[in-house]
């Protein structure tokens, strides 16, 4: 998206890295970049030794939700089944759409053209019976290449030849153990491993890492949520394990989405989290909140206790989102009462003295310290 707000970066070596340091990682490459030898990940110190005249560009939040809603334009024109992933990737359910586009490859081939006309931006994709198979396929493609098609029955023979690290829900400590220890390189040394030894590795995961290595992955494409929904999300510049730092997300996130419920009078009866680790497991939890409420400093010890229960695993997280649904909305009237919260009148005073604050100055003008 860059490259169509600003052409001049057309046909040159980009990458995006936050800005803060040059310890920072990679988490954006153009082609060309990816042809000098720098991949996602990479820090930039070491992108710059290999690529002197790198154009690094700071993230940009609101281009990239831009550039997704434009994306997810098309997308739905071609299925009302899809589910973002990640910034950049989305994974369509083409099943029962072939009378109307013919071969799912078509459909990719189709799509993938109409972006680069009407959006002006590059894409690749993977077509696959599964969501695991298709996203590996589209991230190994050469760079000329646009679209890989892994027809069905093809998929423990397409994941066989690759590398273990490219299996998701492989931990780091997990990965050291099959390399060094057990010298297992390969995906299809992988999956000839017996049952019983997959449990001395993974434990309880065994079974969902067996199926994996043969290719396979029973889960659906989530639609997005046709009721109303209120949400925030981050994806960390780079992945986290301090949790600190992710509470302070987590705080940040309930802020904002309490801030969205007052303003239009809704108290949400359920709650959810998501936590995405650096090798793509997702946890998800729910709840459904005691009380009605829209005041940050009451939800967030119910979100608290969501995170603790959720994020146990040494992995370092990646992305997290939070969101609220199923709303009772209030009708304005007084309370005859004396409020029964905690923190009563005076706190949410303040609350809705820094709603103010940030309605007039942006976003960043004050927050609480626990969220900075």
């Amino acid at each position: 998206m860059a490259r169509v707000v600003d052409p001049g970066l057309r046909g040159r070596p980009v990458a995006i890295a936050p800005p803060q340091s040059q310890r920072s990682l990679i988490v954006c490459v153009s082609p060309e970049a990816r042809r000098e030898g720098i991949f996602k990940g990479m820090p930039v110190l070491q992108a710059k030794a290999l690529c002197p005249y790198l154009e690094l560009l700071s993230p940009n939040p609101e281009l990239t939700d831009r550039a997704f809603k434009a994306v997810t334009s098309l997308v739905s024109h071609y299925t009302p089944l899809w589910e973002p992933s990640r910034p950049g990737h989305i994974y369509l359910d083409l099943t029962g759409t072939q009378h109307l586009w013919g071969k799912a490859k078509d459909t990719a081939w189709r799509l993938n053209k109409e972006v680069r006309s009407r959006l002006q931006l590059r894409g690749t994709a993977g077509v696959a019976t599964n969501k695991m198979v298709s996203s590996i396929a589209s991230r190994i493609l050469p760079p000329q290449e646009e679209i890989m098609d892994v027809k069905q029955g093809h998929e423990e023979a397409f994941m066989a030849p690759l590398r273990v690290a490219m299996v998701p829900g492989i931990g780091r400590f997990q990965l050291r153990v099959l390399l060094e220890d057990l010298e297992i390189i390969k995906v299809w040394q992988l999956a000839s491993l017996d049952m019983e030894s997959l449990h001395l590795i993974f434990g309880s995961r065994a079974p969902e890492i067996h199926q994996r290595a043969h290719g396979i992955d029973p889960t659906p494409v989530y639609p997005m949520p046709s009721k109303p929904i209120i949400s925030e999300e981050i994806l960390f510049a780079e992945d986290e394990n301090d949790n600190e730092r992710l509470l302070a997300a987590l705080y940040s996130m309930v802020e904002c989405c309490a801030r969205r419920l007052r303003e239009k009078g809704a108290y949400p009866r359920r709650a959810g989290l998501l936590i995405r680790y650096s090798d793509t497991m997702e946890i998800k939890r729910h709840l459904r909140l005691p009380l009605l409420t829209y005041w940050d400093f009451e939800l967030y010890p119910y979100m608290n206790r969501l995170f603790l229960s959720a994020c146990r695993r040494r992995t370092r997280v990646r992305f997290m989102k939070v969101w609220f649904w199923e709303f009772f909305y209030e009708d304005r009237q007084l309370s005859l009462f004396e409020d029964p919260s905690p923190q009563g009148e005076k706190g949410k005073a303040i609350v809705q003295a820094l709603d103010k604050i940030r309605k007039r100055y942006g976003e960043g003008a004050i927050r609480y310290a626990k969220a900075a």
